[in-house]
């Protein structure tokens, strides 16, 4: 996907800062990519189209069945394994991964220090980690702006360790959220050097979707508004999510 494509007025708000994030290492290649709690292959399949060795580790048989399926329709192949990151580098081996994808999964996981451990295991020296987790902060506001004030005053001090080195991160019913400060620190824990850290969904989760609808040039819009906070610290506290390049 070159440049002027992604920059297209049909890049999602929601993901256009993580794949402006990924395709520079797509670019070189062909990698052997992990991703971690793929499920149905969304990101898989499209890594896989571009020519990556990809395999997709889920807990989930169905989730893993459809993958097949999205994976035949796009005429690509992509390798789906049953498992989790308990028994991760067991099932692909270590030293097995120019890039693992883990999006999603580090807010659910027993032990986010253990997970991130296994990681490292499966990363090839010079390997890069893309880790997609939740933002404490944003989560507070959302549901304040929903009138779920107890929701909210509760997601402040739900705290619960990590399982390792870093701060404690808060529990919502959802899974755990981060702070900047905490996922780092358990990166660092883990012996994962943290190359760069951008805010996802700044703007794009208060956005009205009748008014993406109705607003000619207005998704566009917000998709460049999103690519122009996304590295500005002082908008990370308000993105849904935190995108963390690492190796």
């Amino acid at each position: 996907m070159s440049a002027s494509e992604r920059r297209t007025p049909t890049a999602a708000p929601r993901t256009a800062v993580v794949w402006d994030d990924l395709e520079p290492l797509l670019a070189a290649g062909p990698l052997d990519v992990l991703d971690i709690g793929g499920g149905t292959g969304g990101s898989a399949v499209r890594i896989a189209g571009l020519g990556h060795r990809v395999t997709v580790v889920d807990p989930s048989p169905d989730a893993l069945a459809a993958l097949g399926r999205r994976a035949r329709e796009r005429g690509v192949e992509v390798a789906g394994r049953q498992g989790d990151l308990s028994d991760l580098p067991a099932a692909v081996g270590t030293d097995s991964a120019d890039l693992v994808l883990c999006h999603g999964v580090l807010e659910v996981v027993p032990g986010p220090a253990a997970a991130l451990g296994a990681i490292r295991e499966v990363l090839r020296p010079g390997g890069r980690l893309s880790l997609l987790v939740a933002q404490r902060h944003a989560a507070v506001v959302a549901r304040a702006m929903a009138g779920h004030f107890a929701q909210a005053a509760a997601l402040l001090d739900a705290v619960e360790p990590t399982g390792g080195a870093g701060a404690p991160a808060a529990r919502g019913r959802s899974g755990r959220r981060f702070t900047v400060e905490e996922v780092t620190g358990l990166l660092d824990g883990a012996g994962i050097t943290v190359d760069s850290v951008h805010g996802v969904r700044v703007f794009a989760d208060l956005v009205p979707g009748s008014l993406l609808d109705l607003e000619p040039g207005a998704g566009a819009a917000l998709v460049d508004l999103e690519r122009a906070v996304a590295g500005r610290s002082e908008y990370l506290p308000l993105a849904t999510q935190l995108h963390l390049l690492a190796h």
